[in-house]
């Protein structure tokens, strides 16, 4: 089983000591054009959510206002920079739904909004060496999947030897999983409070459920 090498840099967690990530390996996936189950199991999920968040502020949701905190305590300007999952919660708030991309990126949005974390999910096939889970230098800089050219200061980067490609920002896209994609690492920004079992659990869930629809084998684990 192919796998990438993870580190923490404890900058991070000298600030938030909670600080955890889940990551999930997986191998031998097939990407394809999303199944009218997912498509319809996300489209139902947001429309739901909508009325959900008619009554409620975005800061009642446990997990956006975890991230939310921790945020603005490793630096981050939360309005300025919001972390992925909470944008995410803004788009189906204006009613502005995701567009089905493929079957790897749908999932990964669908699991998003259901655990109110951001993730990340990459083509390890365009990761070269050890990644590293940092605070993002004024260097740290990559042509996002938003086709901006993101600066990541104080916001939390994933880096592997040619730099960074990832955060709970926005993922750049020299590691975009396509369907070309066979091989894959999917990081999971998990609430501070959860603790490692609850962790396990969900990581083993979020794990079956992404590869009952791409297939593969899935490897977790918590940092």
């Amino acid at each position: 089983m192919f796998a990438v090498d993870f580190r923490v840099n404890p900058e991070i967690t000298e600030i938030v000591p909670d600080f955890k990530v889940g990551i999930i390996h997986y191998n031998n996936i097939t990407v394809s054009d999303s199944p009218q189950m997912l498509k319809g199991r996300l489209q139902l999920f947001q429309e739901q959510l909508f009325f959900d968040m008619d009554d409620k502020e975005l800061t009642n949701f446990p997990g956006l206002l975890e991230w939310k905190l921790a945020w603005k305590a490793l630096g981050g300007d939360p309005n300025r920079y919001r972390p992925s999952a909470e944008a995410l919660y803004r788009r189906v708030r204006k009613q502005n739904y995701l567009v089905p991309v493929n079957s790897a990126i749908d999932m990964n949005s669908f699991l998003s909004l259901q655990y109110e974390i951001p993730l990340g999910l990459y083509d390890t096939a365009q990761i070269e060496g050890e990644i590293e889970i940092a605070l993002g230098k004024p260097d740290d800089r990559y042509e996002g999947l938003n086709n901006r050219d993101n600066t990541l200061d104080n916001i939390i980067v994933t880096r592997d030897a040619k730099g960074a490609f990832g955060s709970p920002y926005v993922d750049s896209k020299r590691t975009a999983v396509t369907p070309q994609t066979t091989d894959a690492v999917h990081v999971f920004y998990l609430r501070p409070s959860m603790n490692r079992d609850n962790a396990l659990q969900l990581l083993t869930a979020a794990g079956n459920m992404f590869t009952g629809i791409n297939g593969g084998e899935a490897t977790s684990y918590v940092l």
